[in-house]
């Protein structure tokens, strides 16, 4: 059976509210107590109950991580991080996959159910609204990779969007490429708009460059896969700037089914610098999103705003970068 409060406080020789208190964060109690109860603790094995304790602080130290692109080989890396920044910070994460949902309304009953402290919205496609219901419902929230505003109504952690578009479209064009194309995710996505918006403006200053947009269904290499396929059927560009990775890599095996070589007869670049971009097989010039830095910020902010409910809603954005590997032609020499 697992050793009682009780049985701790009789080992150490105090009461049974001196041992509560010496495991309850920011309680009082004297430096000789916390000694002998965390001895007696270690002694017998008591490990204190976390939902016991919830019950006293008020704090179930739950925090609801919401997602909607599982298929993504990048929520790997997302899911790892947010997990290991929560539990490291003594904190828990409870997850709840949206598949194909857009309304919130499921997911804050559920998050409401379980009595969480803040909520952790990590999505690049889901608008705004759909942070803004946890604030409405009196929830600390922090949209991760959400769009970036100048005045939003809840925290957001990411990157600017429109600035990666203008990124890909001067990269391309510094390497004489004069037909070019956007092939991005769900048109109705946040960023799948904000990029192909940034890609066109820049292309705007320079009208010997012809460009064309087309849209895959999902962020998915399936969808990329597809997608190309339909473009290289019609008159493909010289160069694509895929709106993510997983849809360039979908991009670059239709390009060799086809028979055709990158970047000989068609460059692709991407987004976000996931890890098998890198790969051998692969070796996809991207754009780097900083994943690292923006759940780091985004644990931060959602604890700070936990502490704090009436923080001012703030936008922090992490720059990016191209990362050069073997899918663009190289610059042309001066």
């Amino acid at each position: 059976m697992a050793v009682t409060l009780r049985e701790v406080a009789e080992r150490a020789g105090v009461s049974r509210s001196a041992v509560s208190r010496t495991f309850t964060a920011g309680a009082s109690v004297s430096a000789k107590t916390r000694a002998k109860v965390e001895k007696a603790a270690r002694d017998l094995g008591y490990s204190p109950n976390a939902l016991a304790s919830s019950l006293t602080t008020g704090r179930t130290k739950l925090i609801g991580l919401v997602s909607n692109n599982f298929h993504n080989p990048i929520f790997l890396e997302v899911f790892d991080l947010f997990t290991r920044g929560l539990q490291d910070r003594g904190l828990r994460p409870l997850l709840v996959n949206l598949s194909h949902e857009t309304d919130p309304a499921q997911s804050l009953q559920m998050l409401r159910q379980y009595s969480v402290d803040g909520v952790i919205v990590a999505s690049s496609t889901l608008p705004p609204s759909f942070a803004e219901a946890f604030r409405d419902a009196g929830m600390p929230v922090v949209h991760s990779f959400g769009r970036y505003t100048t005045s939003p109504h809840v925290h957001v952690v990411g990157i600017d969007n429109i600035a990666c578009g203008r990124m890909a479209a001067e990269t391309l064009v510094a390497r004489g490429y004069r037909r070019v194309a956007f092939l991005g995710g769900p048109e109705t996505a946040t960023s799948t708009q904000d990029r192909a918006r940034g890609f066109v403006a820049a292309l705007s200053a320079h009208p010997q460059v012809s460009v064309s947009l087309s849209y895959a269904t999902a962020y998915s290499f399936d969808a990329g896969r597809v997608e190309m396929t339909r473009r290289l059927m019609e008159n493909p560009a010289e160069a694509y700037f895929c709106g993510d990775d997983v849809l360039s890599v979908g991009a670059l095996s239709a390009i060799a089914e086809a028979g055709l070589r990158v970047p000989d007869d068609i460059g692709v670049i991407g987004l976000n610098d996931m890890d098998m971009a890198r790969w051998q097989n692969i070796n996809l010039t991207t754009i780097r999103q900083p994943v690292a830095e923006i759940i780091g910020a985004s644990i931060d902010l959602v604890i700070a705003t936990i502490e704090r409910p009436d923080r001012y809603p703030e936008t922090r954005l992490f720059p990016c970068r191209v990362i050069e590997r073997g899918t663009l032609r190289p610059v042309p020499a001066v």
